[in-house]
């Protein structure tokens, strides 16, 4: 039996290490991010924090959209350009930093005519290039991180992402211990220090181990301009993935109180803990398929069976201890987000179907087919949430947002349980071997369960 575990571990040692390295992320920056957001709430005052929060959640949703889709279409196209992955990296770092930095600019400056909440954020000179300083260097951080995953790399981004929790941690104590003017500005500040500082030991490696051939680091734009339509695409599918969650703080803050946006941002953040489970699996399924379908069917079945699991434990275990772990950041926390953080817990698993919908759609390059059923999905949760707002609060707005990940899961799941059965790779299998071999009888057993045959 031992045996048999360590040859299982052996063969499934990419997705497994890679994925064990974003989850350790997750845990390691979820922990300091306890910290970080207890600390805000302790010596910030929660309209700072409110502020704070939609900030954040505001750079996060236009660093989204400055990443163009180089993000995905890195973890996608390194695996199939041998050679060339410095380039590719470095071409859209470039990019998306100057891109990030323009965008955060023309922000700010609408801000205070998009909410009177938003105000603060263009209300100076400093806090617009701060603004957008952190949206160019946001962009490029998430750029990295996915680079790495997609060279397998994953312990290089789970040490950027630990020193980028620390710091922003250590500077927020310091800041809300020797200032005595407590902003909400001044929160979103460490955030920016803490990407930074996180991104110099990974530069500084890049530079050392390409000192003999610089030249590969070098951004090549006609190597880029080639997979622009597939960028593009890429671009489009993660804004209106990624749009409903970096919205809902915002339409709090809008449409409740930037001090309830201040109970639901830590409610969400908490629960984003048992969401990277299934995040982090289908995304190293992503980076170990991209090149290789042949596995595709076994490595689904892997990684939905390790994401159930884990969905059951944590979030039963957070459903029983959400008044506990809210205590932490102060008895209104625990009062107000309990049954909010409850409600959000339940979205893992419909989350568990749409992640790896979504994973298997880019793996056999099919995004332009996914794009109608995510934007229909995405307006559906965004309209749920809004309306639940209304009719019920914060609670209001988690149950709707959770009923509208159920339906999306309920039309996404056939093609799921077709990639676990390996329905469509047999059907393509039988097609290749009756072109391949058009004069001889192929045993039908062969036809339905050899890939070999066909490589």
């Amino acid at each position: 039996m031992i045996a048999s575990l360590f040859q299982w571990i052996k063969k499934n040692s990419a997705i497994l290490f890679n994925t064990g390295s974003l989850i350790g992320t997750m845990a390691v920056t979820s922990v300091l991010g306890f910290a970080y957001w207890w600390v805000a709430a302790r010596y910030f005052p929660p309209d700072a924090v409110g502020l704070a929060s939609a900030a954040t959640s505001t750079m996060m949703l236009l660093s989204s959209f400055c990443m163009l889709g180089l993000g995905t279409l890195l973890l996608t196209e390194i695996p199939r350009n041998k050679g060339q992955e410095g380039a590719l990296i470095s071409t859209a770092l470039l990019l998306v930093g100057n891109v990030g930095f323009l965008v955060g600019i023309i922000f700010s400056l609408l801000a205070p005519l998009i909410s009177p909440a938003l105000r603060p954020i263009g209300a100076t000179i400093q806090n617009i290039l701060l603004f957008a300083a952190s949206i160019s260097i946001t962009a490029m951080t998430v750029i990295i991180d996915q680079a790495v995953i997609g060279l397998l790399k994953g312990e290089l981004q789970f040490y950027r992402n630990t020193i980028f929790s620390l710091v922003k941690l250590v500077a927020l104590y310091l800041v809300g211990l020797w200032l005595t003017d407590k902003i909400g500005m001044t929160i979103y500040a460490t955030w920016t220090l803490g990407n930074i500082i996180s991104s110099l030991p990974l530069l500084i490696l890049a530079l050392w181990k390409g000192r003999h051939k610089l030249g590969s680091l070098s951004p090549r734009w006609q190597v880029l301009r080639k997979l622009g339509s597939s960028a593009i695409q890429h671009h489009i599918f993660n804004l209106i993935l990624q749009a409903p969650t970096q919205i809902l703080p915002v339409l709090v803050t809008v449409l409740l109180s930037p001090t309830m946006n201040a109970w639901f941002y830590v409610a969400s953040m908490i629960a984003n803990f048992i969401f990277a489970v299934a995040a982090s699996l289908t995304t190293v399924l992503h980076a170990t398929n991209a090149a290789q379908r042949a596995t595709l069917s076994q490595k689904t079945r892997l990684t939905v069976g390790i994401a159930t699991i884990t969905g059951i434990i944590t979030s039963g275990t957070l459903f029983l201890t959400a008044n506990l772990v809210l205590s932490f950041f102060g008895p209104n926390y625990a009062e107000q987000a309990a049954w909010p953080l409850r409600i959000l817990a339940l979205g893992a698993f419909p989350l568990i179907i749409k992640n790896h919908h979504i994973a298997i759609r880019r793996i056999k390059d099919e995004v332009t087919n996914a794009m109608l059923p995510i934007i229909s999905g995405s307006v559906l949760e965004l309209v749920l949430a809004t309306l639940g707002a209304r009719l019920g609060g914060l609670s209001g707005l988690s149950l709707g947002w959770v009923i509208a990940l159920c339906v999306e899961a309920l039309f996404m799941s056939p093609l799921i349980f077709r990639t676990i059965r390996g329905i469509d790779n047999t059907t393509n299998t039988i097609k290749q071997l009756m072109i391949l071999d058009t004069k001889e009888e192929i045993p039908y057993e062969q036809r339905v369960h050899t890939n070999e045959y066909i490589q």
